[in-house]
């Protein structure tokens, strides 16, 4: 069974489906289900690699590839890797089902404003390339590869948001592809500076992570390296493409870019600088750890005073990537297992958020600004009841894990204030209360004034099930999360533990 190259196989299956897309007598309804059914697949496998292998460490696929000077080309998974790669394959597999409706409602807008985008075929191409290029980021054991799978993600994500997205959509795609792709190129940098100096594996072809490799490097490789992540994750300051590029995506594709690719940032800052640099990233950590609060409540008030609905979606984002990277400033088991199990709980959360403002735009042509909603509870239930269960993931409220996730966040950073010194924990304690309650009215006032009040919307009636039904299976792994927690979070801390303690 060892024998068996389940996560190279967990890319080749959509990568197929992706290459079959073009086959010009497909229909989009063959299309959905042959893309959907691809990603399930590669969730299935990864299931399978993960309970058979990776509950208890790294495993890596015995098809490996040597690089000559620039290492090993390989495929890992453990727990940490488990918690990212799974949620962005279910997440991608019920979005692709989503599509069908959306975009038959989007290609129609286009059509209407003469514009002329590539159909169905390109369409469901770029996704699942998008797709698997994120599942294939995470598994990475070198840092060459992992930047190719990173830029890999760059160009169909790119294409999709200038094909098919809203507004000033070329523009807007221009913005992204620069800003990622210079954040890539930052990262690559530093990595290059120690790579050249001590090999460019941070997980050896016998599974140990190779903890310490870059110390000594010059001290610009740690910043490069960190600046640049911290592009990918939306962190303050360097966060200004975020909202344009999420808000005006089309909504499929919103729905993987807000959680599943820019949480990307925070899982491979712990597994490539964390672990080269261990020493440097935790004399830095309250500095991070000052960021990554700033980070909570600057999203937390954008927030709270969007009335676009896909735009405050994407400022919460941005206050999330900032608990991400509170719980790795943590340099605590607790805290970045948090981290990690957060990146699942936002991932299934956020994509069921998106979705719902996509069942909003394409039920009511267009309808975004949450100031001409109210009352549509009692006219579109399954929906209200989907959006709720969205806040309820990103607020950590039960039945959803993100309860677990929060607490160790928390956890940890109260864990790293304290032996940093009164002043820091009082500091931090206060800049949590500010955020987390930031998140919590942001959530349920939105949700208030979408779904209850009077009613505002004419004609007002539930979405057709092809729109809500793929967002309850995202919803229903959520739940799942919460009742099957201690699977997941047990194996995660432990692989923390053993990564931290060296």
């Amino acid at each position: 069974m060892s024998g068996v190259p389940y996560l190279w196989l967990s890319l080749l299956v959509p990568l197929a489906a992706a290459v079959l897309s073009l086959l010009p007598r497909l229909g989009k309804r063959a299309l959905a289900l042959l893309n959907s059914l691809s990603l399930a697949v590669s969730a299935l496998l990864l299931l399978a690699a993960y309970a058979l292998h990776g509950i208890k460490g790294v495993w890596l696929d015995p098809l490996r590839f040597s690089m000559g000077g620039l290492g090993t080309f390989a495929l890992a998974i453990d727990p940490m890797v488990f918690l990212v790669a799974f949620s962005i394959a279910a997440t991608t597999a019920a979005i692709a089902l989503y599509s069908e409706p959306y975009m038959e409602h989007r290609f129609e807008e286009l059509a209407h404003e003469g514009a002329r985008a590539p159909g169905w075929r390109a369409y469901y191409f770029l996704y699942t390339l998008f797709a698997l290029a994120m599942i294939g980021t995470v598994m990475s054991t070198n840092i060459i590869e992992f930047y190719v799978f990173l830029e890999l993600t760059l160009i169909p994500s790119f294409l999709l948001i200038a094909f098919y997205g809203y507004g000033d959509r070329v523009r807007i795609a221009i913005m992204y592809l620069l800003w990622t792709h210079v954040g890539a190129l930052l990262f690559l940098i530093g990595a290059l500076a120690v790579g050249f100096q001590r090999g460019f594996d941070f997980i050896s072809p016998q599974g140990a992570f190779l903890r310490g490799l870059g110390e000594g490097a010059p001290a610009y490789a740690f910043a490069l390296m960190i600046l640049g992540l911290s592009v990918k994750l939306a962190a303050l300051g360097v966060h200004m493409w975020l909202p344009y590029a999420h808000a005006e995506a089309p909504t499929p594709v919103s729905a993987l870019l807000s959680p599943n690719l820019i949480g990307l940032g925070a899982a491979m800052m712990f597994r490539i600088v964390y672990v080269l640099f261990p020493s440097t990233f935790t004399a830095a950590s309250p500095a991070l750890m000052a960021w990554a609060l700033a980070t909570i409540i600057y999203g937390g008030l954008m927030a709270l005073s969007q009335t676009d609905f896909k735009r405050l979606l994407a400022y919460s984002s941005i206050s999330q990537m900032g608990y991400l990277l509170l719980g790795l400033a943590s340099v605590s088991a607790y805290g970045v297992a948090g981290t990690f199990l957060h990146y699942l709980v936002h991932a299934f959360g956020k994509a069921v958020l998106f979705g719902v403002a996509g069942v909003l735009i394409a039920t009511y042509h267009g309808l975004r600004d949450v100031t001409r909603m109210g009352g549509l509870a009692e006219k579109m239930p399954y929906t209200a009841s989907l959006a709720l269960l969205g806040f309820m993931h990103i607020t950590g409220i039960p039945p959803t894990a993100g309860i677990w996730s929060e607490y160790m966040i928390l956890r940890g950073a109260v864990e790293r204030s304290l032996s940093l010194g009164p002043g820091w924990y009082i500091g931090v304690a206060a800049a949590l209360l500010v955020g987390v309650g930031l998140s919590t009215a942001y959530a349920f006032l939105t949700m208030r004034r979408i779904f209850y009040g009077p009613l505002r919307v004419e004609g007002a009636r539930e979405a057709q099930a092809r729109l809500w039904g793929p967002l309850l299976l995202l919803a229903a792994l959520g739940v799942a999360s919460f009742v099957i927690a201690s699977p997941l979070i047990d194996p995660t801390v432990e692989v923390v533990r053993s990564v931290i303690g060296g």
